[in-house]
């Protein structure tokens, strides 16, 4: 009992932050100079630019088969760091993950995050190999870093959802996985998972 109370000080107060981060602001690019010298639309510009229509489009999904397409693009996008450095060592962190070797992987995602900070999913990974470790503290402040980068990250919401359950926190669980389901309504379990902490929070309606 102890362990658990300790557990939920932890999370709670990690919790509280990541719950708390406001939307992020996309960079635009500078005003050019001039009328004659147009300044070029930047690569970072561009991108935050697709992933926008990415996720307009993930909200019209007409289906789960069309959802899980447009899901597999910002996957795709998500893993593109900007750095050559870093996607190799992602490649190498992805590949320890599937050869079981979470230390491993953690080690090659500490050296990603250090190299390059503002990379949301090289923090995303990392929670989920603390998450798998029970490590729920460093899982949380992980999920914090990427929600400050990507409040929309519909993986990190679940993963925040899935821990505050797991820990007993069942009204900020239902909270994450309903912000979850705003970014992405075809989440695929998280309508019944928001169904049944609804009638555990908030009770069954009349």
């Amino acid at each position: 009992m102890k362990v658990r109370l300790a557990v939920l000080c932890v999370v709670g107060g990690v919790a509280a932050a990541a719950m708390g981060l406001g939307p992020a602001h996309i960079a635009r690019a500078a005003s050019p100079d001039s009328a004659d010298s147009p300044s070029p639309v930047s690569p970072k510009v561009d991108r935050a630019h697709n992933i926008d229509f990415l996720f307009q489009a993930l909200k019209a999904a007409p289906d789960d088969e069309t959802a899980r397409l447009i899901e597999g693009r910002i996957w795709a996008m998500w893993l593109v760091s900007g750095s050559d450095t870093a996607d190799l060592l992602m490649s190498r962190a992805r590949a320890a993950i599937e050869q079981n070797d979470a230390d491993l992987a953690i080690q090659l995602l500490d050296a990603i995050i250090e190299l390059k900070p503002d990379y949301a999913e090289a923090w995303n990974r990392r929670a989920t190999l603390y998450f798998e470790k029970h490590d729920y503290g460093r899982a949380m402040s992980d999920i914090a870093q990427v929600l400050a980068r990507e409040p929309r990250h519909f993986g990190a919401l679940t993963g925040l959802g899935m821990i505050l359950e797991d820990v007993g926190d069942n009204r900020r669980a239902l909270e994450a996985f309903r912000r979850a389901l705003e970014v992405d309504p075809r989440l695929e379990r998280v309508p019944e998972i928001v169904k049944s902490l609804t009638e555990k929070v908030e009770g069954r309606g009349i």
